[in-house]
């Protein structure tokens, strides 16, 4: 069961005298009460019921699933969803696109042996009220609107901060019952509880606890001991490695913030002079304000189930919105950020010590080495793990990987295909799968259902969102293989070198300059001058 440390509130003066009575039970296993949960104020609850504005014209009705996606958006193409263009603040679907390779079956008498599991929490409120939507709330009666900003009028803002919202429930519920149908026989129910780790952070915590009650059932403290590592700054914790990385969190690594507002005063200038036609005083909104809107529509959908703020842009726009986000993981998280590899490393060199079976006991990166240096809390014999993190944290994880298949630096005047497109990557819920395979004989390398001569072979493969990631497109050391795999020595060589490679104490601590977005190509500071 899960242990509960009880707080005693003693009256104005001792509000958080702690009662005496003590548990055996180490802080890391405790998930109740949340200890280091950050904010949790939840918002008005949502009353589809009565906002949903559906039936729209010339639509079939079609019932919300659970949120209303149907609402008429100018210049959408058949099929076109402008709630899939939303970046990170999408609601979880699986890759649309691929990642550039074929998916293919396992061949005859493979066997995968071992899972990795790193999700990222579910739709959640914003993490601070949009500024947005602060200028709307403090200037009421200050402004009037007409047209489709009509709403405004009588608008308030309903959305509460960082916990997840009921869709984000359901997301890694859902999930968690889709890995029990992919992964369920991995678990070898012998009476062993695995550990699954999460962070503090409220959502954190819950995400874990719905994904488990998806793999096991309501009953998964049965099967599962749940590790709370401490998400606060200056703690180790590799699910969240910006906590002790600081220049993460400085103007050196805000590059991309700095290129989103380039984009957005291109694609939104049409949409600014638009919308500022139907507000009085027309300059009460600039562009920045119509940016805002267009996370408003995201946010207010997984919260309320439908937002005005939708339609109030074209599709043309909603491509530009996710290009935007692109644009800021690109250079505030991944290769063109200089602590793009040093916040995730922590994470790459825990897969290296489980898969070379050995705990780490010295200092490496942002590693919590009191933890990771005990069995008991970084096991080495599970056939599965699950890790709970953050989405510009894996994003820094897989560029910590050297994943240079995300390095391409984006234009800021235009858009240009590439393969960083953040609602792929890193939507709400969203999951990177490491499959451990073992196969009797090496795989062709040209027809991925078939054999080459040679002994037994293990390989690694990467599934993100349901959709392989070829490691040999990043990975020379991986060859070529049709199927995307790589031989597991092959990719422990791959990246013996990518602590190294991050630059850890030079990249966190280090003191430099900002450089303009696009100035870095590989996730680390220049070299020093």
């Amino acid at each position: 069961m899960r242990s509960v440390r009880v707080w005693a509130f003693a009256g104005l003066a001792n509000a958080a005298a702690l009662d005496r009575r003590q548990t055996t039970v180490p802080q890391y296993f405790q998930t109740t009460p949340g200890l280091f949960a950050g904010p949790t104020p939840t918002g008005t609850p949502a009353f589809l019921a009565e906002t949903n504005p559906a039936p729209f014209p010339d639509t079939t009705y079609i019932p919300p699933q659970p949120l209303e996606t149907q609402v008429p958006i100018t210049n959408a193409p058949p099929g076109g969803n402008i709630y899939q263009l939303h970046g990170q603040l999408s609601h979880y679907f699986p890759n649309p696109m691929g990642l550039g390779v074929d998916e293919y079956p396992l061949p005859a008498g493979a066997n995968i042996t071992q899972l990795h599991m790193l999700s990222r929490h579910g739709s959640r409120y914003p993490t601070s009220q949009p500024s947005i939507a602060g200028k709307l709330v403090n200037n009421t009666g200050k402004f009037k609107t007409s047209g489709k900003l009509a709403f405004l009028n009588t608008w308030t803002y309903k959305l509460g901060a960082q916990i997840l919202v009921p869709v984000g429930k359901q997301e890694l519920f859902d999930s968690g019952t889709l890995h029990q149908y992919e992964y369920g026989h991995l678990y070898p129910n012998n009476g062993n509880k695995i550990i699954a780790r999460t962070t503090s952070e409220d959502r954190m915590l819950k995400s874990a606890e719905y994904f488990l009650a998806g793999f096991f059932g309501l009953q998964w403290p049965m099967n599962a001991t749940l590790e709370v590592i401490i998400e606060q700054d200056g703690f180790n914790n590799t699910l969240a490695g910006y906590d002790n990385c600081p220049n993460s969190d400085t103007e050196v690594s805000a590059q991309g913030d700095l290129a989103v507002e380039d984009w957005y005063k291109v694609y939104l200038a049409d949409a600014t002079k638009r919308l500022q036609q139907m507000i009085t005083p027309s300059d009460f909104i600039n562009v920045t304000d119509v940016y805002g809107m267009q996370s408003l529509c995201a946010y207010e959908t997984v919260a309320l189930g439908y937002s005005a703020f939708c339609d109030l842009f074209t599709y043309e726009e909603w491509q530009g919105y996710e290009y935007s986000v692109d644009l800021s993981f690109s250079g505030d998280d991944s290769f063109q950020s200089p602590t793009g590899r040093a916040v995730g490393v922590g994470y790459v060199e825990e897969i290296r010590a489980r898969l070379q079976h050995h705990l780490i006991s010295t200092p490496t990166a942002q590693v919590n080495t009191t933890l990771d240096g005990m069995s008991s809390t970084f096991p080495l014999n599970q056939s599965l793990y699950f890790d709970f993190s953050h989405d510009t944290n894996i994003m820094s994880i897989l560029t910590a990987f050297g994943l240079t298949q995300f390095s391409a630096v984006l234009p800021t005047t235009h858009m240009v295909p590439h393969d960083l497109v953040v609602s792929h990557l890193e939507p709400f819920g969203a999951r990177l799968d490491i499959e451990i395979i073992k196969t009797p004989q090496p795989i062709s390398p040209t027809d991925a259902t078939k054999y080459v001569s040679g002994g037994p072979t293990t390989y690694v493969h990467f599934v993100l969102n349901q959709r392989t990631l070829p490691l040999g497109k990043s990975l020379k050391q991986c060859g070529d293989l049709q199927n995307g795999w790589c031989e597991v020595g092959d990719f422990l060589a791959a990246t013996d070198s990518a602590l190294a490679d991050a630059q850890f104490e030079y990249s966190c601590f280090g003191d430099y300059e900002a450089v303009p977005y696009g100035t870095l190509k590989n996730g680390v500071p220049q070299a020093k001058k």
